[in-house]
């Protein structure tokens, strides 16, 4: 607070932590604007207060007006050098400058200060008064300086410690932006690897299957070697994409289920019933393929009647609800343990794990007529061009 007589302030403390908690979200950039706010809140708070304090102690209390040029000229001062304080500071950092360099940098920085500060409020005092102090300029300059000297170098070292909180807070995010890109080049690499996995453990049973054909049936292994084809092909068009839409991968699943109905012949029977509002929704690629095989494996291969799988897909609420049937007998605890530990369904379940973290459901139970998996995802319909895969956040 200024009064006529150069009076101190009395919510220095306040000041500065106002002050700081403000310039803070200017995201590492002092914003011109938002310190000329700052500046003439304190500008009004300061007049009204040495209005007041001239009112009581004050024969002749000078004119509020009078009041308000000296202290808003007394806020706006530091508050249009502080970016050039703060821009120095930034440049010459803890660090990075040795110490009798960087003593040297912010000791001339105060005094330069204190001088721009000194001849402001001098220069206005004569504007305003429209007269020469009683003891003359030189004094008044000594005693304007030496009054304020402590405030304007406490002012100047809290410009320079925002600088420094600006410039880590700059790094740390700067090292936060890399480390999430790191993490997420990871997440993918490791995505592309789970996925890539399937390709020959599906692969292999497929070619013995047809192996085995070549010996009984030639005219279905030969469809077996065609159907594989389309799949592969499909499969290598989407290697690179974590996730499809369902349509795409119903289709991808049909060349497979053909492949199997090639083997089993009329031993198989495969119903869906798909909510038409799923089909747009995203799924991992390849996400049903092994859900599918294992369904083949525990539930139709065993036996020799007939036997079904079915493939429902529904919204239920935000999730989207994915399950595979088969006509099985099911599975006794012992074997779901060790079923859950086969290549295919500990692949899916890290997948899984890697895209939605803790925001998924993959469970195995024995339902009526055989096991049943149910899968279930949050319900996405949605996804950038630019964003293939979708990192579930931490």
């Amino acid at each position: 607070m200024v009064t006529n007589g150069g009076g101190r302030r009395n919510h220095v403390d306040a000041a500065h932590r106002w002050a700081i908690n403000s310039l803070m979200t200017a995201r590492g950039r002092l914003s011109v604007p938002l310190l000329v706010a700052i500046a003439t809140a304190f500008g009004v708070s300061s007049s009204i207060q040495a209005y007041f304090l001239h009112m009581a102690t004050s024969e002749k209390p000078e004119t509020l007006w009078h009041l308000m040029v000296l202290n808003f000229v007394y806020w706006y001062v530091p508050a249009l050098v502080a970016p050039a304080i703060v821009s120095l500071a930034w440049r010459y950092q803890l660090g990075r400058v040795r110490w009798p360099a960087l003593i040297g940098i912010h000791v001339t920085g105060a005094l330069a200060y204190a001088f721009t500060h000194t001849a402001a409020m001098l220069a206005t005092r004569a504007l305003v008064l429209s007269r020469a102090p009683a003891r003359g300029w030189w004094h008044a300059a000594q005693v304007e300086s030496w009054t304020q000297l402590d405030w304007m170098l406490m002012t100047y070292l809290f410009l320079v410690g925002l600088a420094h909180a600006l410039a880590y807070r700059h790094e740390s995010e700067a090292r936060a932006l890399d480390s999430a890109h790191l993490e997420t080049r990871l997440l993918e690499a490791q995505l592309q690897s789970l996925q890539r996995q399937l390709h020959p453990h599906f692969l292999f049973n497929t070619l013995n299957t047809i192996s085995g054909l070549m010996r009984s049936d030639v005219n279905a292994a030969d469809r077996m070697m065609d159907r594989l084809g389309d799949l592969l092909r499909m499969t290598l068009s989407t290697s690179s994409i974590q996730e499809v839409p369902l349509r795409e991968e119903l289709d991808m699943l049909q060349k497979h289920l053909d492949i199997e109905q090639t083997r089993f012949g009329s031993r198989l029977s495969v119903r869906m019933n798909i909510h038409p509002e799923t089909l747009d929704a995203y799924v991992p690629n390849l996400l049903l393929q092994p859900l599918v095989e294992n369904a083949v494996r525990h539930g139709i291969a065993p036996h020799s009647r007939l036997g079904w799988i079915v493939v429902d897909a529904a919204r239920v609420g935000d999730q989207l609800r994915l399950q595979v049937r088969d006509s099985g007998d099911g599975l006794p605890a012992d074997r779901l343990t060790l079923l859950n530990q086969g290549v295919g369904v500990a692949n899916t379940r890290a997948r899984l794990r890697h895209l939605y973290r803790t925001n998924h459901d993959f469970v195995f139970s024995n339902a009526e007529g055989g096991l049943s998996v149910t899968v279930s995802i949050p319900f996405v319909v949605d996804r950038p061009a630019a964003e293939p895969v979708r990192v579930g956040a931490a």
